[in-house]
């Protein structure tokens, strides 16, 4: 068995860009409070942090000044593999998404294609999809290809085989279930998709939003797959129990990934899987 196969990457998504500050006190938006989550959701399991990041009056930006400060906060205070979102929220307009590289992340998001968001719609038409990914292979900088549907997939495969590899040669997808517009958040779901993956993927991961993200989690590892975690994702821990901090999220996928005898991966070990070049 191989190592990435032997134990689970745990990705924590903690922020996210739709929910509201006043709305989930809890919710990391502060530098201060980013660099604390980070700190605890390593020591429980995680290896990847995926960031939004907020203002200070808590509102999603795409400041370049705050997405550098975060990179190097987290890369002082962890050994988190630190990955930008480059989806920022649904209304940000396409050429500001694309200088989020310019803070240099180890990672960022990719996403392969356009899907209806709630009552918005995230664009990523196929002209953004492949300048983001052109930009990433010249900066050295792994992307995620986020894939919200089954089209998605498809999609995949064919910047893969116009494009070629990313950099580092590594493929890793993750796979965003139960958005209202996507593909559902049912084991169903993810084993279809995963079952469409083009052949150059060398790791998968599954991320369940809302009442799927147990079911999900519990699909991906018996799959063979990882795992997305995180507030950004999920905001509550059970029924009546909303999460406090999200390194309950973390640690309670590290509790069932090692139960399943697929304990958490080592940063370093991650960073391996995806072939992350040290900044």
């Amino acid at each position: 068995m191989s190592r990435s196969a032997a134990s689970t990457f745990i990705t924590v998504a903690p922020t996210g860009a739709e929910s509201a500050k006043a709305d989930v006190p809890q919710l990391p938006t502060t530098l201060e409070e980013l660099v604390e989550t980070a700190v605890r959701c390593e020591a429980a399991g995680a290896a990847l942090i995926h960031l939004h990041i907020r203002d200070a009056e808590h509102r999603p930006t795409l400041d370049h000044g705050l997405l550098s400060a975060s990179v190097d906060a987290l890369r002082e205070s962890t050994d988190l593999i630190v990955q930008l979102s480059t989806g920022g929220s649904v209304h940000d307009p396409l050429e500001q998404r694309l200088t989020v590289l310019d803070a240099e992340p180890d990672s960022c998001s990719l996403t392969c294609g356009t899907t209806n968001f709630g009552a918005d719609v995230f664009l990523n038409p196929w002209p953004f999809m492949v300048e983001l990914y052109r930009q990433s292979i010249a900066r050295e900088v792994v992307p995620e290809f986020e894939l919200f549907d089954l089209g998605h997939v498809d999609s995949l495969r064919r910047l893969l085989d116009q494009e070629g590899l990313p950099y580092g040669g590594r493929v890793h997808v993750d796979l965003v279930t139960g958005v209202p517009g996507g593909m559902p958040g049912t084991p169903a779901a993810v084993l279809a998709a995963v079952a469409a993956l083009p052949p150059q993927v060398t790791s998968w991961a599954a991320t369940g939003i809302g009442r799927s993200h147990l079911p999900v989690l519990a699909t991906a590892l018996g799959a063979g797959g990882h795992l997305r975690v995180g507030m950004e994702d999920n905001l509550a821990y059970a029924k009546g129990r909303p999460v406090q901090h999200n390194e309950e999220l973390v640690a309670r996928a590290a509790e069932i990934a090692t139960a399943m005898q697929r304990p958490p991966m080592s940063t370093t070990d991650a960073r391996e899987l995806l072939a992350i070049k040290r900044r």
